[in-house]
């Protein structure tokens, strides 16, 4: 939106500036007139005049096709006698030029300058010296090239102002991406071997005292259970440390492995594809597949559920997810968001999309996600 206000501004002052160069044109026509030349003044004169000036107002959508228009109109009043500078054609010039335009603007200035005197001498005004100094005079060369030059200064600074903005992008994904990274190592190499090492030796306990016939206390068994989780958890997060989001490992193609794994760990899932499958940014399919995993993971660790389906529907502008499960959550007893939960939000948000997680008011849990294909394309 922001743009469009931009744009609108730039084509206002691009009509003030070719309503003034207009205006100029016709004043210095009228009245820098000699008296011996008033009388060859005429509307098709006057016409050319205007005509060059307010076609200054497209010069930033069609640069080339003004640099022609003012050369023609300056050329014209010029043969019409009117001995006025071709100031129009100057900031076509320049225009155009700025455009990176610079092999069509130089032919065309060399060609107004080999008119422009013939131009003169057919007005009947001059003779041919004098139709060579109205031609000088008339489109100096020194301006011409100074229109130019100033053309194309502006265009290469513009064009160094773009590569600075996108470096500094790309720098800044880059130490992200580093930086990401160097996280997941941290994490791996401070914290993978002491909870694998808790987790092992918890089995083992565990597992002579059965063998013995000794009975088990609870705080081994919620010892052997936290790390388990705690490797479940340091792992999916090493996994979304690593995702550089260039070469996304899941999508929506694995969507249909997440519900088998379901299945075999005693829920019963289904999956549901509706509407015209097509192609979706690579974006979507990342999120959609995170979210439909983090969804199954929250019903077969919390829901207490017997079932879960899992729709997809490819909308024309859009693609939908929806899973429900038949657990135990009530809209009396909302849980409360977690970090999983939370990642989904962000990662939805971040496309533009609306998540929705909630207890349905007859049992069970909904996850609605929509995400849109054309921000993230």
């Amino acid at each position: 939106m922001s743009k469009g206000r931009f744009a609108v501004r730039a084509g206002v002052r691009d009509w003030l500036i070719a309503v003034g160069v207009a205006a100029a044109l016709l004043v210095t026509g009228v009245f820098g007139q000699h008296s011996a030349t008033a009388t060859r003044l005429d509307l098709l004169g006057h016409g050319l005049l205007v005509a060059g000036g307010l076609a200054l107002a497209a010069g930033r959508r069609a640069p080339v096709l003004v640099l022609a228009v003012t050369g023609v109109c300056a050329v014209g009043y010029q043969a019409a006698g009117f001995d006025v500078a071709a100031v129009a054609y100057l900031f076509a010039v320049y225009a155009a030029m700025r455009a990176g335009h610079r092999v069509v603007t130089v032919v065309a200035s060399v060609a107004v300058l080999a008119v422009l005197p013939l131009a003169a001498l057919v007005s009947g005004l001059h003779d041919t010296g004098e139709a060579f100094a109205q031609a000088r005079g008339a489109l100096e060369i020194a301006w011409l090239i100074a229109a130019g030059a100033a053309g194309e200064a502006l265009r290469q600074a513009e064009r160094r102002a773009d590569e600075a903005e996108r470096t500094r992008e790309e720098t800044a994904r880059r130490r992200a991406d580093e930086e990401r990274l160097h996280i997941a190592r941290e994490l791996h190499d401070s914290l993978t071997h002491q909870i694998s090492v808790i987790k092992v030796q918890a089995e083992a306990a565990v597992h002579v005292a059965r063998k013995r016939g000794e009975p088990v206390s609870d705080a081994l068994l919620a010892i052997r259970e936290a790390g388990r989780e705690a490797s479940r958890e340091l792992r999916a997060t090493l996994e979304a440390l690593r995702d550089d989001d260039k070469s996304p490992p899941c999508g929506l193609d694995h969507v249909p492995e997440l519900v088998e794994r379901a299945g075999k760990s005693g829920l019963e899932a289904t999956l549901t594809i509706e509407g015209q499958r097509h192609d979706v940014p690579a974006a979507v399919g990342r999120t959609a597949y995170r979210v439909v995993q983090e969804s199954l993971t929250n019903i077969a660790r919390h829901a207490d559920a017997g079932t879960a389906s899992v729709r997809i529907d490819f909308q024309p502008d859009a693609l939908a997810i929806r899973v429900d499960d038949d657990g135990k959550a009530t809209p009396d007893s909302v849980p409360e968001p977690g970090i999983g939960l939370l990642g989904m939000r962000e990662r939805v948000t971040a496309l533009g999309g609306r998540l929705r997680a909630e207890p349905r008011s007859g049992g069970g849990f909904t996850v609605q996600a929509e995400l849109p294909l054309e921000r993230a394309s």
